[in-house]
């Protein structure tokens, strides 16, 4: 019973983890990612298909707080569904259809999303680390999830908001975090990245044209090879960020308005 209250009082404060790395560091401190709350499921593959097979529009899908980590739940359409602070963590989810899905406060550490289709998603205050979701369809979703270290490379995120919510900041700023994460040919047309951390992630040959950067964190990080035409790069920190061979920044907004420009890396 401890335990179970530590995770629910972990999961009730999971904004702070956007706060400040120190403040992650100690919530995270109180849930232990080994326990069954964490990596086991409470339901089959086929439980699932049945609560999918019985949704309707009206009564989506519902998962909320459910355990599912580690299924396999590869190609299943789960479309709208409500997976509100479920676990997933290393639960297989390659190809499968998420468009619209609620997935705010859940929990995906490492999960694998390769290739899955998560357009217009709502993913706000979730724990992705080291989540992989190369190739996945994030379009038009709302992402205000802790990505350190995961893996989007070739994904497609046009129009995506994963910026600083400037309205509501009673639990700290909130706001997408792909610190370390690999990007690589990643589709971002515009995307909203403001005040995004992307400290040290790669953003090789991705495509940011017309993407908002302002204030984004993009110390260390790799842009070689990136499109940034009409991308808005105002505030945005640039110290040790590696820009070599970039598409289209004769046409980029503000560039000469961003931080530490001086201590770019052009070679």
């Amino acid at each position: 019973m401890r335990r179970a209250s530590i995770c629910t009082a972990a999961l009730g404060m999971i904004g702070l983890v956007f706060v400040a790395p120190a403040a992650a560091q100690n919530m995270m401190q109180h849930v232990d990612l080994t326990s069954p709350e964490m990596t086991a499921a409470e339901m089959t593959r086929a439980e699932v298909e049945a609560v999918i097979a019985a949704a309707t529009s009206a009564q989506p899908a519902d998962f909320t707080g459910k355990k599912l980590s580690g299924l396999d739940l590869s190609r299943l359409d789960l479309s709208g569904a409500l997976l509100r602070a479920a676990r997933l963590n290393r639960t297989k989810l390659t190809d499968a259809k998420l468009d619209r899905a609620i997935l705010d406060q859940a929990w995906l550490l490492e999960a694998d999303l390769s290739r899955a289709s998560l357009r217009g998603a709502n993913i706000f205050a979730a724990q992705m680390q080291r989540a992989k979701l190369d190739g996945a369809d994030l379009s038009g979703a709302r992402i205000a999830a802790d990505l350190t270290g995961a893996s989007l490379v070739g994904a497609v995120l046009v129009g995506a908001n994963l910026g600083a919510d400037m309205k509501n900041q009673s639990m700290g700023l909130m706001r997408a975090v792909l610190k370390s994460a690999n990007l690589e040919r990643a589709v971002l047309r515009d995307a909203d990245l403001s005040r995004v951390d992307l400290e040290f992630a790669s953003l090789r040959n991705a495509d940011l044209t017309n993407a908002s950067l302002r204030g984004a964190a993009l110390g260390g990080a790799n842009l070689t090879g990136a499109t940034v035409a009409g991308a808005d790069f105002l505030a945005a920190e640039l110290a040790s960020a590696r820009l070599v061979a970039p598409i289209g920044l004769g046409s980029a907004k503000n560039f000469d308005k961003a931080q530490n420009i001086e201590r770019l890396l052009r070679e």
